[in-house]
């Protein structure tokens, strides 16, 4: 975001963890770009800055992803701190298929509450990710669009690419033992857990895809 701005432009990065702030400055600082980009703890449905402050705002798999937050309050608040003319767009994980050649496992883990959290049994269907088009129509944005984008992964695995992999099928599905069968869950921890010896991700051919989706549309007068 750094180089997109340029030298004579800013960057101001939220978040209400602590930790990942912490993260984000080591970061900032290891990168060189700590005279143009500036963090702060802050709460989405709340920002801590005047109307009109940016000339863009974007959150990714927050607004609009998270389920303790109301959709169309988050956008509200990017859409009231942005500039007329200026952008505001939301991207959050859409879609996944990471058990290859079990189609059926992971079709029965993503049908358990955390497999497909954050959508949660009672909400209204007009708070789905999926929905947010109505979201940007219903705040008055303009050129109002979606994009998905691909992103994959493949053998040979790094040993680092496994732990964020198996870090992800925890994420996913590592809730899901009271709504499953016992010989459902036997299979995903057969598969997902890197002790077995059946590991998934050390198939010389294991690959798997997964999906963003990202609305974006412009500010009015």
């Amino acid at each position: 975001m750094a180089e997109a701005v340029g030298e004579g432009g800013s960057v101001t990065g939220l978040d209400l963890s602590s930790d990942f702030l912490v993260r984000a400055e080591e970061i900032v600082k290891e990168t060189g770009y700590s005279g143009r980009v500036t963090l702060k703890t802050g709460d989405v449905n709340a920002l801590p800055f005047d109307d009109n402050t940016f000339d863009w705002a974007w959150s990714a798999n927050l607004v609009g992803y998270h389920s303790a937050l109301k959709p169309i309050v988050s956008v509200g608040e990017l859409v009231r701190v942005v500039r007329p003319g200026g952008a505001v767009a939301i991207i959050f994980w859409s879609s996944q298929q990471l058990l290859s050649g079990h189609p059926m496992l992971e079709a029965r883990l993503n049908a358990t509450t955390p497999g497909i959290a954050p959508f949660t049994t009672g909400m209204s269907p007009d708070s789905h990710s999926l929905r947010g088009l109505g979201w940007f129509r219903a705040l008055r944005l303009m050129d109002v669009r979606a994009f998905t984008f691909l992103g994959d992964v493949r053998a040979p695995l790094s040993d680092e690419m496994k732990d964020a992999m198996a870090s992800l099928f925890e994420m996913r599905w590592g809730g899901a033992k009271s709504e499953v069968s016992h010989g459902v869950w036997d299979e995903y921890h057969r598969l997902c857990q890197p002790e077995s010896g059946e590991f998934i991700l050390n198939l010389e051919d294991y690959y798997a895809f997964f999906t963003y989706t990202m609305f974006a549309g412009v500010v009015g007068e």
